[in-house]
C-alpha cells in the first residue's frame, strides 16, 4: 500500500514552470541546458518541488550558474540530504554560452530560468531565457491584448 503512495507521489513527467516570468520579462532567445544535481536533489525534482521564482543565471569565468533557486530537501533523505539553495551548475554548448554572454551585455538584459522539467532519458534540464524586463506599460499591453483574445474566445470568432 506504501508503495502505490510513493508513484503517485513521483512523477514520469515533470513540467515546473516560471509564468511569472512572461509576465516580468520580454524573452529575446531561449536555451535548454542541463544542471549539475546532487544525489537527493533529482528526487524532490521529480515530485515536483521546485521554485523558480526568483531563480536567475550568472556568467562567471566562462560558465554559467544558477542561483536562488529552491529544490526543496527530499523527505526520506538522511543527513546526506542536499541543501534547498544551493548555486548550481548549468551545463550549456560554447556557442550558445558566446552568444549568451553577448546578449547579457546588453543594458537591462539578463538570463532567467523559465522551466524545468525531466527530458526523455530521464535527465533534469533547465530552459533558460535571455530576457529584457518589461516595463509598466508593456505589461498593461499584454493584459489588454489577453482580454481582447478571451472575449474574441468567448463570442466564438
Amino acid at each position: 500500500m506504501t508503495k502505490a503512495k510513493d508513484k503517485d507521489r513521483i512523477k514520469k513527467h515533470v513540467n515546473i514552470q516560471n509564468r511569472r516570468a512572461s509576465f516580468e520579462f520580454q524573452f529575446l532567445d531561449k536555451y535548454t541546458a542541463g544542471i549539475i544535481l546532487k544525489g537527493t536533489e533529482i528526487k524532490s525534482i521529480r515530485e515536483g518541488k521546485v521554485n523558480l521564482q526568483d531563480g536567475y543565471c550568472v556568467l562567471h569565468n566562462g560558465e554559467l550558474y544558477l542561483h536562488n533557486v529552491h529544490i526543496s530537501t527530499y523527505t526520506e533523505g538522511t543527513h546526506y540530504n542536499h541543501e534547498p539553495m544551493r548555486v548550481r551548475k548549468l551545463l550549456v554548448n560554447k556557442s550558445e554560452l558566446k552568444r549568451l554572454e553577448k546578449g547579457v551585455q546588453e543594458q537591462g538584459v539578463t538570463i532567467i530560468p523559465t522551466r524545468m522539467f525531466i527530458s526523455e532519458r530521464g535527465f533534469a534540464k533547465v530552459e533558460v531565457a535571455l530576457a529584457r524586463g518589461k516595463k509598466l506599460h508593456d505589461k498593461r499591453e499584454d493584459i489588454k491584448a489577453k482580454d481582447i483574445k478571451r472575449e474574441l474566445d468567448r463570442s466564438g470568432f
